[in-house]
């Protein structure tokens, strides 16, 4: 049986149980290590899609739920930013770090495959991170907090937003100018959907929010949903990537809800939650799964051996410089494991393999290797960087799983 045999309905079905599987493999996995649930879901795309079994096919509807997965990731991620928290020293010192970052990305790009596409590519593959997949991470560990959590935040919104802009910018296909003038009318419009989230709302309007939390009319996430997709719809109406309006649409959001409904922030935050990480996000990892071409990877075994380089490319790159640049802002014996929480990376280089293979720059094989070393990163570095962090702060185990593992081997003791 393939995808055309189980139709449609048959390969969502696929796909949420391979969702709903992944957390609770994981549960099973933590007692003996931590497995990211985002890994096994692309590990449970790449079984059920061509290069195993052939269940799941993308067709429209799938490539759309995919798609409002990846705009709900980056819109999480846009909402998670607190610019009264970063501004200042964190917010400048990650810039200044990120440009370092962007300059030793293309100069590795440029080296390795002379100045073309495909290393611009690379080296901007290079220069970002997860902040959309660390996050949740962090936020479950409690890690968040404090001066860490301040500049992890710093550094994972540049990383995650940079790279969104220069893709916009160069990869877009217009000439430089005309992508930087499109660029400036999408943020000018932006911005005034900003200034306008910010004005003091009615008491209607504040109690219509208020009432509905908990009805069956949900005012809030509706505008959520309203404003994700006009922001991402001006972006594509642009020509530009899709991401940058949906990271914007999370600033928005999370502008309006702290300054008029401070006191909903949190059941708006937990009801987009709710749909994002509960419905559409996972389903954009399994596919990711789906589209990897791990039959091309495996016909090139030699490319296995760029995996551990690519994962020090990363290390290299996108943490090197914020070793450098994190001095004085964290504490000395944190500042490794912010390293590995910032060169954690796998969204983006989806988006620029896809962009890649599109183009002609990169094939098959070379744009599994990247997304596959992406996956070694959010499996080995964030593990690695929550360990350094717990041992640099005293701080008890990771996460729920961990605590019970730890307590049933006391049990049993």
């Amino acid at each position: 049986m393939d995808g055309a045999e189980l139709g449609t309905m048959g390969m969502l079905l696929a796909l949420l149980a391979a969702a709903l599987l992944a957390p609770l493999l994981g549960d099973r996995l933590a007692r003996w290590v931590l497995v990211p649930s985002v890994v096994l879901e692309i590990g449970f795309g790449i079984v059920l899609g061509p290069s195993v079994l052939g269940l799941v096919e993308e067709n429209e509807t799938i490539t759309l739920l995919a798609d409002l997965g990846l705009a709900l990731l980056m819109f999480m991620a846009g909402y998670e930013i607190d610019f009264r928290r970063i501004k200042g020293r964190p917010l400048n010192r990650a810039l200044l770090a990120w440009a370092c970052s962007v300059a030793l990305g293309l100069g590795l790009g440029w080296a390795a495959f002379g100045a073309s596409q495909t290393a611009l590519i690379v080296g901007l593959a290079l220069t970002t991170t997860a902040l959309g997949t660390v996050l949740p991470i962090l936020r479950d560990s409690g890690a968040l907090g404090g001066a860490f959590g301040t500049r992890f935040l710093a550094s994972g919104s540049v990383g995650e937003f940079g790279p969104i802009v220069l893709i916009a910018l160069l990869l877009s296909g217009y000439r430089p100018w005309q992508g930087t003038l499109l660029l400036a009318v999408f943020f000018a419009l932006a911005g005034a959907c900003a200034w306008a989230a910010t004005r003091p709302r009615s008491e209607w309007w504040a109690r219509l929010i208020r009432a509905t939390l908990g009805s069956s009319a949900q005012v809030a996430v509706r505008l959520c949903m309203v404003v994700i997709v006009a922001l991402v719809w001006l972006a594509s109406a642009l020509q530009l990537d899709a991401l940058l309006g949906s990271f914007a649409a999370g600033v928005v959001i999370k502008l309006m809800i702290t300054i008029n409904h401070g006191e909903e922030a949190e059941q708006v935050e937990a009801k987009m939650d709710a749909i994002g990480f509960g419905f559409l996000i996972p389903v954009f990892f399994v596919i990711t799964g789906v589209r990897f071409d791990l039959a091309s990877l495996l016909a090139q075994p030699l490319l296995l051996l760029l995996l551990p380089v690519l994962l020090a490319a990363f290390l290299l790159v996108r943490g090197g410089p914020e070793y450098v640049f994190s001095r004085g802002d964290v504490p000395d014996d944190q500042r490794p494991a912010l390293v590995l929480f910032s060169a954690t990376a796998l969204p983006l280089l989806t988006v620029l393999t896809t962009i890649g293979t599109r183009d002609g720059a990169l094939d098959g094989a070379h744009a599994a290797a990247i997304v596959a070393a992406g996956m070694l990163s959010v499996l080995i570095l964030p593990q690695a960087g929550g360990a350094l962090l717990r041992r640099a702060t005293g701080a008890g185990p990771a996460d729920p799983a961990t605590r019970r593992r730890e307590e049933e081997e006391e049990e049993d003791y």
